[in-house]
């Protein structure tokens, strides 16, 4: 097995490592404190080709791999998780959805200026009743001459009010269950669309995360993505590339992490020496390093299954499990090793260990990816 990365990953690997550490990480600290959207960024990044990774050339992206969209979230991440969850989101929900399953019109208006940064996507799921059993829900899409007419409330929507495209999932048959579900395009300003109050949050606070409110909306039918009743297929396949890009962002933060400790144990002196020296740092530095190594295989499979085209629903589910657990316990030990220094903003750290939480909670709890796990394990 050949784990090395090709000349063309690295390139990219080191091209976001820089932009990281030039462009996210000034301010990283303020943005966090003020929870400032870096709205300022989003066009660099979009220059960067960071916006549209997977996206086809002829479509305004950058044609790569999932590897290279893997690699450039861990470094993103890295720095700032606020930053990384807006290039994930933008990626892996809203263009990967776009141009897996809209037709030739939609792409062409929509997808194309949100691969180059010009526009923002969000993908709307969950619901106040419906996090991630995307069969119970409430928001409604009925269908009334060449339009729908939309109604309902999502929540926890990252991008809420900063997003130009929404891709809002809602039920249309009731009776027809999850076959009467669909996904549609909504575009910010259109009547009887609203946007709720930000969320105040623990975590990953430069990003805006929104209650939408949709009042009757007027939706065209040239919006809907697919078929009709398409909806329920749709969202379930954009979540499964959705854990790859979080799954990475855990493991940014990790790595994060486990730097920061690692060189503050270098210099940080207790009791006549360097504290990396004492044995009961060594070998927490030891295991920290072991989870993290072990998380960055588990992502990289579950992307190289995409690339390959096989089902990585599983994969995938494994390595946001896995890697949203190990951003955790990395950082709550990156905390440890800094003593009170991991209690003080300035270090970082303490941060990166309120940023790691949401890991394990968004595109589906652990305990939802343990589902998805068992369910293979077990239908073999």
């Amino acid at each position: 097995m050949d784990f090395s990365l090709s000349e063309e990953h690295l390139m990219i690997r080191d091209a976001a490592r820089e932009f990281a550490k030039t462009e996210l990480l000034p301010g990283v600290i303020e943005r966090d404190e003020q929870q400032h959207f870096p709205k300022e960024l989003i066009k660099k990044m979009g220059d960067m080709g960071f916006m549209g990774m997977m996206v086809p050339v002829e479509y305004g992206g950058g044609d790569m791999d999932a590897i290279s969209y893997v690699l450039v979230m861990e470094e993103l991440s890295k720095v700032d998780a606020s930053a990384s969850v807006i290039v994930s989101v933008n990626n892996s929900l809203v263009c990967y959805g776009l141009t897996a399953y809209a037709n030739d019109a939609q792409k062409e208006k929509y997808l194309r200026p949100l691969a180059t940064g010009d526009k923002l996507g969000a993908f709307c799921l969950s619901e106040p009743e419906a996090g991630s059993d995307a069969t119970s829900q409430k928001t409604t899409a009925i269908e009334n001459g060449d339009h729908y007419i939309l109604n309902g409330t999502k929540n926890w929507i990252t991008n809420g009010s900063s997003a130009d495209y929404y891709l809002v999932i809602a039920q249309t048959h009731k009776e027809k269950k999850h076959h009467g579900i669909n996904a549609f395009i909504v575009e910010k300003g259109w009547e009887g669309f609203e946007i709720g109050p930000k969320e105040q949050k623990l975590g990953i606070r430069g990003s805006d995360t929104h209650s939408l409110i949709f009042n009757d909306v007027k939706v065209p039918k040239e919006n809907r993505i697919g078929e009709d009743g398409f909806g329920f297929k749709f969202a379930m396949k954009t979540l499964s590339g959705g854990r790859i890009g979080i799954a990475a962002q855990a493991l940014g933060i990790a790595g994060g992490a486990y730097d920061l400790a690692r060189e503050y144990s270098k210099v940080r002196k207790a009791f006549g020496t360097e504290i990396c020296n004492h044995q009961a740092i060594a070998f927490k530095l030891a295991d920290m390093h072991t989870q993290l190594e072990a998380a960055r295989y588990l992502v990289m499979k579950a992307a190289w299954d995409k690339d390959q085209g096989t089902n990585y629903d599983t994969s995938s589910a494994m390595a946001k499990l896995y890697a949203s657990q190990a951003a955790m316990d990395i950082s709550v030990e990156a905390v440890q090793i800094h003593g009170g220094n991991g209690y003080v903003k300035e270090y970082h750290v303490e941060r990166m260990m309120r940023d790691a939480k949401i890991t394990q909670i968004y595109e589906g709890t652990s305990e939802i990816q343990k589902i998805v796990i068992s369910r293979s394990l077990l239908t073999d």
